[in-house]
């Protein structure tokens, strides 16, 4: 029986790409997928795939960028199930890539909001559900460019590198309970509507699809490792 039989997972961001191909394979090893995003039709058509691929899901189209909404939604999924088994925190928003000094205040304001403020303000609605489970995890996406600035890279980079801190804090000061493990998986050159945007006229056949990173996370469930641990999908 595979340890994610019967266990329940939460995915934001899980309307297409890297979310949507988590989300399969989490149902595929018996796991029920809560599926999170913006549109309603993405997430119905993941969830059909799901369901006819013999697995389950619930859909909960969400506006991530609305804090009382994320609090909404925990309060609905913890009257329904007493405990989370597994966090992965996938949503996040490119922005334009353009100098420092031309960063759009509006748009870098939704970009930290999506990409490090929802995050934050997810793990700490999850929070209870997450500590009441046998073990959890916590697994969030990150980016190279986090750890590795990059010229026009600088508003999606910074947003990365707050994640990254923000959760390894969140890794030390869960440690004690020796229940809940945070991984930061940075999933590499991805074939996904993001990466087209921002590498537009690559062959699409030299960048592995998103499955791949999928595949790997349901691995990473299985491995050893000290919470807190960055892991790279090559």
């Amino acid at each position: 029986m595979s340890m994610l039989q019967d266990r329940l997972a939460l995915v934001t961001g899980a309307s297409r790409g890297i979310g949507a191909a988590i989300a399969e394979a989490l149902a595929r090893e018996g796991a029920h997928v809560i599926l999170v995003a913006r549109s309603a039709a993405g997430l119905e058509q993941v969830e059909e795939r799901i369901h006819a691929a013999g697995g389950s899901a619930t859909i909960a189209p969400l506006d991530l960028g609305k804090a009382e909404d994320i609090g909404k939604l925990a309060t609905a999924i913890s009257g329904r199930w007493q405990k989370l088994d597994l966090l992965v925190l996938n949503a996040a928003m490119l922005g334009t890539l353009t100098p420092v000094e031309h960063i759009d205040v509006k748009e870098y304001t939704r970009l930290i909001n999506l990409n490090l403020l929802a995050n934050q303000a997810l793990v700490a609605a999850f929070d209870p559900m997450l500590k009441a489970a046998d073990k959890a995890e916590l697994v969030a996406l990150t980016s190279s460019v986090g750890a590795s600035p990059r010229a026009f890279w600088g508003a999606y980079g910074s947003s990365k590198a707050a994640l990254e801190t923000l959760l390894a804090a969140y890794a030390d000061e869960t440690a004690y309970t020796g229940k809940l493990r945070v991984t930061i998986l940075d999933p590499g050159a991805t074939r996904t509507r993001m990466r087209a945007l921002a590498f537009p006229g690559e062959d699409e056949a030299t960048v592995k699809p998103p499955e791949v990173v999928a595949e790997r996370l349901v691995h990473l469930l299985g491995e050893e490792r000290e919470s807190g641990a960055k892991v790279r999908v090559d």
